[in-house]
């Protein structure tokens, strides 16, 4: 029996409800929910949960959804003037304790969104993310390796791509991360949304996609591997890591192949 049959309860037995989901209201303007996503992307939150006037929740907004409505409308008026429901979202998922690995993987690869959320004893939601579910790799017991993971394109940018170009490329390859060609640094949503906020004040006096990449952004340097090590070890490097990005020869691991790979039959599960 792979560990796809177990429930996140049964996997996640002392953290599955420890990390509470971020919310904010479906009413607040979208540079709201900007400002709060700099401090959440890449971390075990990840997305923030869009909640009525009941706390209700009634979907979600990420990085993806601000990314592509600033490429629709790069202006402060996206910004001041939009409210966060306008651009929500609506398939969130809620769990429950008897949902089972492989169920929320399906329903991952249908959304296309590592997020989900699931009520706790508090009365309110927790979250459960691509990078929460590398507790579950990191605990597993498995000969798969990483160069036996599946190959994806490795989408690159020019030193002299714009931001334009860079979001382009980020939408039309569904990804969150670009490597700069012939180098170790690549770029993501969220440097992307953080300069959006502290440097270019939510495009209140720049025109910002025309700008090149150079004189906007630091990049961040994905870190290389050069072993060929299993996916339990990769899990804990990755877990561990700021902004888990991993190169292994001519491939990268994001926390999705981790989260893709545990549906093998190769992986034992020490509960």
């Amino acid at each position: 029996m792979t560990i796809t049959n177990k429930t996140i309860k049964e996997l996640l037995p002392l953290s599955f409800n420890s990390t509470p989901a971020v919310s904010i209201r479906k009413e607040n303007e979208v540079w709201v929910a900007t400002s709060m996503l700099i401090h959440y992307l890449e971390s075990f939150t990840d997305s923030l949960v869009v909640t009525e006037e009941n706390e209700k929740p009634i979907g979600v907004i990420g990085g993806r959804e601000i990314i592509e409505n600033v490429f629709r409308n790069p202006s402060s008026n996206f910004f001041d003037n939009t409210t966060v429901e306008e651009i929500t979202d609506k398939n969130l998922v809620i769990l429950s304790c008897e949902t089972t690995l492989g169920e929320l993987l399906t329903t991952w690869k249908k959304t296309r969104r590592a997020f989900s959320i699931i009520p706790n004893d508090l009365g309110g939601y927790s979250a459960i993310s691509g990078r929460k579910l590398l507790e579950i790799g990191a605990n597993c017991v498995t000969d798969l390796t990483v160069s036996e993971l599946p190959k994806k394109e490795i989408v690159t940018f020019e030193q002299n791509s714009t931001i334009k170009d860079i979001i382009s490329l980020m939408l039309e390859k569904n990804t969150r991360k670009l490597l700069q060609k012939d180098t170790d640094y690549f770029i993501s949503d969220r440097l992307l949304i953080q300069s959006i906020v502290q440097e270019y004040d939510f495009f209140r006096n720049v025109k910002f996609l025309e700008r090149s990449f150079e004189e906007s952004f630091k990049l961040e340097k994905i870190k290389k591997i050069s072993k060929d090590v299993n996916l339990a070890d990769i899990s804990k490097s990755m877990y561990a890591m700021m902004h888990p990005y991993v190169m292994y020869g001519d491939q990268v691991i994001t926390p999705w192949d981790i989260c893709m790979a545990l549906q093998s039959d190769r992986i034992e599960f020490l509960g």
